[in-house]
């Protein structure tokens, strides 16, 4: 597995895939026992694999429970990340939920104990809660860094005005700045595209891709009839479905690529996003949400899979979405604003777009 710095503005290093852990614990109901848990984390670390995610609600705490004991026979080698926002147990109360400054330092001494750990690698805001001023966040993440109880601070489910606002200002008062966001990006959901992603390339964040296979979807299973994965266990929630010409194309496409490479199609829809990781010099990494040793195995073969351009625009295209207003009007306005046809514009590789 090859690594990355996160980010152009950091210096930390990351496998170029990471292991998301909410499926790690069975206080939702659904999960992986602990055995099956180590079984994937030691499948993951055996692969080269460092960078953990997980976060205070997964499993009812659970996930990090189990994550601190896995770890701890090497903790520095991991970069360990956790989130705060939505509280720790259903219904938590207004007290243990929201980015208040007063949830954000009583999540991480809460998970610091979990985790049993000194120290937090990547701590993220969970979810906007559309409340709490950006100033707070902010300054909370530089006062915990300043503590040594968390390292790189960042932005998860936030939209791509709030990261903007939130990154300017840190750099404005001298604050530990954002590091990267996490977002929903796959084959399927490609809403980053309008803004998120051009951020992330244009202020060089790093980006941790959460759902790459779409709840599923990508993989196949729920066209061939199996009602296993997300579907049932999480009640449907996060999930795509076949629900339209698009994810038809999209899955279609998906197995003829994957015919003609002998691979998988979960192999194909994570190596389309490698491809496109690599192609742009950006950090995008996929988490990887196995919830068995055999979906951890059989998805690890991705880092080996080479797309060919062809085949990764075949993907592109069937992927495609329409950007909307105003990004659609100022490429149909291209040639004008370059000067008119006679006008051969050289852009930048990393271009505020």
């Amino acid at each position: 597995m090859q690594y990355t710095t996160f980010g152009r503005r950091t210096g930390l290093r990351v496998s170029e895939l990471a292991l998301g852990t909410g499926n790690f614990g069975t206080g939702w109901g659904y999960g992986s026992e602990r055995e099956e848990a180590k079984a994937v984390f030691d499948g993951f670390a055996a692969q080269g694999g460092n960078f953990i995610d997980t976060a205070d609600t997964y499993q009812v705490g659970q996930s990090e429970q189990m994550l601190g004991d896995f770890i701890a026979a090497d903790r520095d080698h991991f970069v360990l990340a956790t989130k705060y926002t939505m509280g720790m147990a259903p219904n938590s109360g207004p007290s243990r939920t929201g980015n208040s400054r007063k949830n954000m330092i009583q999540s991480v001494e809460a998970s610091l104990k979990r985790l049993n750990t000194d120290r937090i690698d990547l701590f993220w805001a969970h979810f906007t809660d559309e409340v709490t001023p950006l100033e707070e966040i902010m300054r909370g993440f530089d006062d915990l860094v300043r503590q040594g109880k968390i390292l790189y601070a960042g932005l998860s489910n936030f939209p791509a005005w709030r990261v903007a606002r939130a990154d300017l200002m840190a750099e404005l008062r001298g604050w530990t700045p954002i590091a990267g966001i996490q977002i929903e990006y796959s084959l399927v959901e490609r809403g980053a595209d309008r803004e998120l992603l051009p951020m992330v390339e244009t202020l060089g964040l790093g980006a941790a891709l959460w759902s790459p296979l779409g709840g599923g979807l990508l993989t196949g299973k729920y066209r061939d009839g199996s009602k296993d994965g997300r579907l049932t266990g999480f009640g449907g929630a996060l999930v795509h479905t076949e629900k339209s010409e698009r994810e038809t194309t999209i899955l279609d496409t998906v197995q003829a690529i994957s015919n003609e490479l002998g691979a998988t199609p979960t192999q194909v829809a994570i190596a389309w996003l490698l491809h496109k990781a690599r192609r742009t010099h950006t950090a995008l990494v996929p988490i990887l949400g196995s919830r068995t040793r055999a979906q951890l195995d059989a998805t690890l073969g991705a880092v080996a899979l080479q797309l060919s351009i062809e085949q990764a625009a075949r993907l592109d295209a069937a992927s495609a979405i329409k950007l909307g207003s105003p990004y659609d009007t100022i490429a149909e306005q291209k040639v004008a604003i370059a000067g008119g046809p006679q006008v051969q514009l050289r852009y930048p590789t990393i271009s505020a777009r």
